[in-house]
């Protein structure tokens, strides 16, 4: 039986039964990975020709096509297949920790957005763009995306007040400084791809700007020179905020450019109005050989994975880590 890795193309000894993930790492295959629980999709990849059997929830035989997606330690190979994995320079192997942490500072950033800052005695390492759970008590646990950098000595959060939200409503209405919050992770595969040098396309709404404002912070700190445009998508002007943080960045990093889009139309704004997906499309007739980051709530995750697609960005270049919101 045989494993065909792409773009690789080398061809694998394996048995059926075999764990997909451990049967790349055990012949020396770099692919990402964290969890190996099936929970923060770091090692996801593209099955091109066989089938496997995915154990995650309801065991099913996974059969290739179009966006056929599976994650490779939840993947048994059950007959000689072929799959993709991402580019070796894509590769991210940060082994999921769970780390004690502490309050240090809680500030309000809206009238519904707090940042909220972890301290832990160990470093977390994650890629900029990924994301955590954080667990406040055994009853309120959400994911969260980073807003800093791996390399800070806290973690930083920004948390959208849900109305009817059980978690929110704890960190807003309860959570204080010197309280206790376990971090697991890290998760998610929207994170800076470091070595591609073309243009970035990063899409953000509302509090999507933490995972953006990662990604852009380690851009500039590792002095890379695509050129960035940064969409940033609120309601209002109320909703508004890290504009001093973007203001900082854009004044360090000259190949940023920001754009802020208000869908609602407020007399004297000085910002464009309307959708920020429809500002992307208006902005660009070609985005062939650019990479795009979305980073917000679904219905605008998928809206701006559409444009982006049409405009000529193939979707293994598009990453995205929607937020769903929930009031449990």
């Amino acid at each position: 039986m045989e494993l065909v890795v792409q773009p690789l193309g080398r061809a694998l000894a394996v048995k059926a039964g075999d764990n997909l993930l451990d049967a790349l790492q055990a012949n020396g295959v770099p692919v990402s990975y964290s969890c190996r629980a099936g929970r923060c999709g770091t090692c996801r990849c593209k099955l091109i020709e066989g089938r496997v059997l995915e154990s995650a929830g309801d065991a099913k035989l996974t059969n290739p096509g179009e966006g056929s997606h599976v994650l490779a330690c939840m993947s048994v190979i059950t007959e000689s297949c072929v799959v993709e994995i991402p580019e070796p320079d894509e590769i991210v192997m940060h082994p999921a920790r769970i780390l004690k942490t502490s309050v240090v500072a809680l500030e309000e950033l809206t009238h519904d957005i707090r940042r909220v800052v972890l301290k832990s005695t160990k470093p977390l390492s994650f890629s900029p763009g990924q994301y955590a759970l954080l667990q406040f008590t055994p009853e309120h646990v959400r994911p969260y995306s980073m807003a800093g950098l791996p390399q800070d000595d806290t973690l930083e959060f920004h948390l959208r007040r849900v109305p009817g939200g059980r978690v929110t409503g704890y960190v807003f209405d309860q959570l204080k400084v010197g309280d206790q919050v376990r971090v697991s992770g890290p998760m998610g595969t929207a994170y800076l791809r470091k070595k591609h040098e073309g243009p970035l396309l990063c899409i953000a709404g509302g509090t999507g700007l933490a995972p953006v404002l990662s990604i852009v912070r380690a851009a500039t700190a590792l002095k890379m020179t695509n050129p960035i445009h940064l969409y940033f998508g609120v309601r209002s002007s109320s909703d508004l905020y890290g504009m001093d943080w973007l203001a900082e960045l854009t004044r360090g990093n000259p190949n940023l450019h920001l754009h802020v889009v208000l869908a609602t139309n407020e007399a004297g704004t000085r910002h464009r109005v309307g959708l920020v997906t429809d500002a992307v499309a208006a902005d660009w007739q070609n985005l062939s050989g650019w990479r795009a980051y979305l980073c917000g709530a679904p219905p605008m995750v998928e809206a701006a994975t559409l444009i982006a697609k049409s405009k000529g960005i193939s979707m293994e270049h598009i990453y995205a880590d929607a937020f769903y919101a929930s009031p449990n």
